[in-house]
């Protein structure tokens, strides 16, 4: 969202662009226009997936009011549960220059401390969907589009 929202030139997008340019985080506020300015858009009408948004408690308050103000309810939450050790191992396998162990734990626990707080939210809300995914990438995928009564999985 936030590279489409630059690609786009407009004054948002312009905003996002010197924040993402001088090595800065979208603050909350930010990141709230452009989630709004992209549910608006008509691709969207038909339902969507948000990766990595929300990814603290404030965030997910903010999405909902986003929503409550679309009238649009929030269908489902999936939470990927893999253990830590194999995504540690995922990662160094991936071979990027900040793939270091040392960095890789670090982002870690800023997860626990700041996203992790987001599955009791959401548990409690009724909206949180579990999927194992120390599974093969074929059975995760087919298990997230059964979430949404997709059939097909990857293939479809």
């Amino acid at each position: 969202m936030l590279r489409a929202a630059v690609a786009a030139g407009s004054d948002l997008g312009r905003r996002v662009e010197g924040v993402m340019a001088s090595g800065g985080l979208v603050d909350d506020a930010l990141m709230a226009e452009v989630v709004r300015e992209r549910l608006l858009q008509p691709d969207a009408a038909g339902g969507y997936l948000l990766d990595g948004y929300p990814r603290t408690l404030p965030q997910a308050e903010t999405l909902a009011g986003i929503l409550a103000d679309a009238g649009q309810p929030l269908d489902a939450v999936l939470l990927v549960d893999v253990p830590e050790d194999e995504l540690v191992r995922r990662a160094l396998l991936r071979g990027r220059g900040d793939d270091k162990e040392d960095v890789i734990r670090e982002r870690l626990r800023v997860y626990r401390e700041k996203t992790e707080p987001l599955i009791g939210y959401y548990r409690e809300r009724g909206l949180l969907r579990e999927i194992d995914g120390n599974r093969p990438v074929e059975v995760v995928t087919s298990q997230m589009f059964a979430v949404f009564g997709i059939e097909g999985g990857a293939q479809g």
